[in-house]
C-alpha cells in the first residue's frame, strides 16, 4: 500500500436502530411465501423440499482504495466477484467491472499516474487460472483484464512502485509465500524468492524505486516461533533480502500493514495475546525506527492528513501522531463502522469504507460523519456466501459478512441485522438468538421481542478468535461454544449462562495442538471434538463437565482425520471427520460401535444435527441421514452445491423442519423416512 497512490450498510437493524435504518431507507425482502416446493416419495419415505429464496443478500466488500475522486471497492463472497467505482462528490456508483476468477478481492493498488487499478483475488483452489487483474480507469466501461498469476492461491496485498512495477504477496498454497513482481513492459509475472521459510502467509507489501518491503507471519493453526511476524527488505538492485523486523513485533503472529509515508515506512502488526504495534521506520535505514503500542489486536489501512496518520482497528478509527509517537482512538458520532476495509484522505476528511456496505466521510476534528449506503448509491446487492444457520420461534437466521439475515417463516420476508464480524454458528433458545461471532467477538445475542439491536453478550480471550460450533445445554441452561485459536493453535470451550451472564473459558481442553471444532451435549455432559490444522487426526473426543470445567474421559476414534461435526441421538454420539468418515460411540459404554467411509457424500467441513430421532448430515454437495439402528447412510438431497463460505451447516426448528442451502438459496426440508 502507498498513501500517495491511494488515498454497505446493513439494510435494516432491528430494535433501537430501526429509526436510523428507516432514515437511510434500508430494507431487505425475501419471497412473500415459500416457493418451488418439490416432493420425493419412494421406499425410503417422503421428502419435501421448499426453496425459501436467497439466504443473505447484501453488497459485501473486502477492499477499497481512493484514486482521484473515486473510491474503488472490491467485493466479498459475491458471484461474480466485482469492483465498483463510487464517486465521492455525487455519492453514486459510476462504474463496475467483473473479474473472471476468485470469490473475493482483498488487494487493490493503483499506479502513480492513476491510470491503472490492479486487483488480486482470493480463490477456492489454486491452478493455472489468473489471480491478478488490471483495470484501465481512463474508460470505466472497459472490463478489467487478467495479467497473470502469482504462485500462491490467494493474493493478500499489492503495491505499485513509482516506476510502475507491481508487487504482490499472498498465501493459501502448500508452498511458502514468495514476493512476486509484474513488469508492465514485458507482461511477465515472476517470483523474486521466498524470504522466510517459517512464514505461512504474507499479508503486506510496500514498494519504492529501490526497495520492496515484505510483511508476513503465521496463519490458521498456530505458527509457533518459526511463524511469527517477519518484515523483510528486498533490494531491487542487488536482488537480496534483509530481515528488518522491529524487535517489539516479534511476539505477534504477523505483520499486518505496510505503507510509504514520505521517507518513512509505516508498519503494523496483527496481535493475538498482546496489543498490536505501529512502527515508523526510516526507508534508507530500517534499523532506525520508533514504535508504539496500538489499541486492540489489529491496525490496518493507513492514510495521513498532515502529520496525523489514521487507521482502522476493531473498534473504529485510530489516530497516530508522528510528532509524539502516540496513538489514540478517534471519537466518532454516528453509526458503528464495523469492520473497516479502507481508510483514505480527501479534502482533509477521512473516508472509511465499512464492511456494513457504506462509505463514511468523517471530520477527524469533530468526529461527525456523513454516510452513503452503497446499495442506495447503485451497487448491486446479490446473494453472498453464508456462514452459519439457526432456526426456531418462526425465524431462520443466516450469517454473512457483517450481517445476519432474519427470514420470517410466517410471511417469507427477510430483514438484515447489522452485526460485526461473522456469525459462524448459532442457536435459538426461547426465541433468542445466540451466535458465535468471528473474529474475537465472542457470543452475541438478539431477542426480536426486546426492541434492542443484536449486541455482544459475552467476550472471551481475543486469541480464541474463531467460534465454530454452538449448542444449548438444557440441563445446565448454558450456551456452549467450541472455538479454535487461529494463530496460537489449540482452542477453547466456552460456556455462557443467559440467566446470570456468567461465563467460563477452558483453553485447550483436548491438547495444545488440536483445534477445537465441534461440541455436542447429552444429559449435561459436553462432548468436544478436535483435529489438526490439516485434514489429519487423531480427532480426539473428550467428555467434559461444562460446570466443573473438567475432563471426564476421552476416546480416540482412530480414523486418521480431524473432527468436522458431532451430534447426539439417544445413547449414541455420531462424529463426522474431515476426510468423510463417520463413527458412532455408545456413550454409556464409552465404546466405538460403528465406523464407515462416506467420503462420496461428505469431505471437508460437514455438519450434523439430530432431528425427529434421526441424525442428518450435510456437506457442500449432499444432505444425508443415518438409520438409527443400522447406521446405514441414505441421501436426502443430492447435488446441493451449497454456497457456504466456511463449512456447510444444517439446522432444524421445533417443528422438525430442516434448513440448509442449495446453491446460495435457503431451503426447507420436511423429511419423513420410512420406519
Amino acid at each position: 500500500m502507498q498513501i500517495s497512490n491511494i488515498s454497505r450498510r446493513a439494510v435494516l437493524q432491528a430494535g433501537g436502530a430501526a429509526g436510523l435504518a428507516a432514515a437511510l431507507g434500508l430494507s431487505a425482502s425475501g419471497p412473500a411465501a415459500a416457493t418451488n416446493p418439490s416432493a420425493q416419495r419412494g421406499g425410503h419415505g417422503t421428502t419435501e423440499i421448499v426453496d425459501l429464496g436467497p439466504a443473505v443478500v447484501q453488497f459485501s466488500l473486502m477492499s477499497s482504495i481512493l484514486v482521484g475522486d473515486i473510491v474503488y471497492i472490491g467485493s466479498r463472497n459475491l458471484d461474480p466477484v466485482r469492483i465498483v467505482a463510487f464517486h465521492v462528490p455525487t455519492g453514486k456508483i459510476v462504474g463496475e467491472t467483473v473479474l473472471d476468477t476468485g470469490y473475493s478481492i482483498q488487494a487493490l493498488a493503483a499506479d502513480s499516474t492513476g491510470r491503472y487499478l490492479y486487483a488480486g483475488v482470493l480463490q477456492n483452489s489454486g491452478g493455472a487460472q489468473p489471480n491478478l487483474y488490471r483495470w484501465d480507469l481512463a474508460t470505466l466501461s472497459t472490463k478489467a483484464t487478467p495479467i497473470g498469476r502469482i504462485g500462491e492461491r490467494d493474493v493478500r496485498d499489492l503495491s505499485v512502485a513509482p516506476d510502475g512495477r507491481l508487487y504482490a504477496v499472498g498465501g493459501g498454497s502448500p508452498t511458502k509465500p514468495a514476493l512476486w513482481e509484474y513488469n508492465p513492459a514485458s507482461g511477465q509475472v515472476i517470483s523474486l524468492g521466498i524470504p522466510d521459510t517459517g512464514a505461512t502467509l504474507a499479508r503486506a507489501v510496500a514498494a519504492t524505486d529501490t526497495t520492496v518491503f515484505f510483511g508476513a507471519g503465521s496463519t490458521l493453526g498456530g505458527g509457533g516461533s518459526a511463524g511469527r511476524a517477519c518484515l523483510w527488505a528486498y533490494n531491487r538492485a542487488v536482488q537480496t533480502f534483509t530481515l528488518v523486523t522491529p524487535s517489539e513485533m516479534l511476539a505477534d503472529p504477523s505483520i499486518r500493514e505496510l505503507a510509504i509515508l514520505g521517507d518513512k515506512l509505516l508498519v503494523s502488526s496483527a496481535a493475538s495475546t498482546q496489543q498490536s504495534k505501529v512502527a515508523l521506520m526510516t526507508l534508507d535505514n530500517p534499523s532506525s525506527y520508533s514504535v508504539t503500542t496500538s489499541i486492540g489486536k489489529t491496525a490496518k489501512n493507513f492514510t495521513s492528513i498532515g502529520d496525523q496518520v489514521y487507521f482502522a482497528n476493531e473498534s473504529g478509527l485510530c489516530v497516530y501522531s508522528v510528532a509524539s509517537n502516540s496513538i489514540s482512538q478517534l471519537t466518532l458520532s454516528g453509526p458503528s463502522l464495523g469492520e473497516i476495509w479502507g481508510v483514505d484522505a480527501r479534502n482533509n476528511k477521512v473516508l472509511a469504507t465499512s464492511g456494513y456496505g457504506f462509505v463514511a466521510e468523517i471530520d477527524p476534528g469533530s468526529g461527525s460523519m456523513a454516510v452513503t449506503d452503497l446499495g442506495q448509491a447503485g451497487a448491486s446487492a446479490t446473494p453472498q456466501a453464508v456462514m452459519g444457520l439457526a432456526a426456531g420461534a418462526g425465524f431462520v437466521y443466516a450469517g454473512g459478512n457483517g450481517v445476519i439475515a432474519r427470514h420470517s417463516l410466517a410471511n417469507g420476508g427477510a430483514v438484515n441485522l447489522q452485526s460485526q464480524g461473522e456469525a459462524k454458528d448459532a442457536v435459538i433458545v426461547d426465541g433468542v438468538l445466540y451466535t458465535g461471532q468471528y473474529s474475537s467477538q465472542g457470543i452475541w445475542k438478539y431477542d426480536p421481542l426486546s426492541g434492542e439491536p443484536i449486541h455482544q453478550a459475552a467476550g472471551f480471550p481475543a486469541a480464541q478468535n474463531r467460534p465454530l460450533d454452538v449448542c444449548w445445554d438444557e440441563v445446565n441452561k448454558l450456551v456452549l461454544v467450541a472455538a479454535q485459536a487461529d494463530t496460537e493453535g489449540g482452542g477453547s470451550f466456552w460456556t455462557y449462562n443467559p440467566a446470570t451472564g456468567a461465563k467460563q473459558c477452558f483453553i485447550n481442553p483436548i491438547d495444545d495442538l488440536q483445534l477445537l471444532r465441534a461440541v455436542a451435549i447429552r444429559d449435561g455432559v459436553a462432548y468436544l471434538g478436535g483435529g489438526l490444522p490439516t485434514l489429519d487426526g487423531p480427532g480426539t473426543i473428550v467428555a467434559f463437565d461444562p460446570v466443573a470445567g473438567k475432563e471426564l474421559w476421552r476416546i480416540e476414534p482412530r480414523m486418521g482425520a480431524g473432527i468436522s461435526a458431532l451430534a447426539v441421538q439417544g445413547r449414541n454420539l455420531y462424529g463426522l471427520t474431515r476426510k468423510g468418515g463417520i463413527f458412532v460411540i455408545d456413550l454409556p459404554k464409552r465404546q466405538l460401535v460403528h465406523q464407515a467411509d462416506i467420503s462420496s457424500l461428505s469431505y471437508g467441513f460437514g455438519a450434523l444435527v439430530a432431528n425427529r430421532s434421526v441424525i442428518y448430515g450435510v456437506s457442500d454437495t449432499n444432505v444425508f441421514r443415518f438409520d438409527p439402528k443400522t447406521f446405514e447412510v441414505a441421501t436426502v438431497l443430492a447435488d446441493t452445491k451449497g454456497g457456504w463460505y466456511s463449512g456447510s451447516h444444517i439446522t432444524n426448528d421445533e417443528n422438525g423442519y430442516l434448513y440448509t442451502l442449495r446453491g446460495r438459496n435457503l431451503v426447507r426440508i420436511d423429511d419423513h423416512p420410512r420406519p
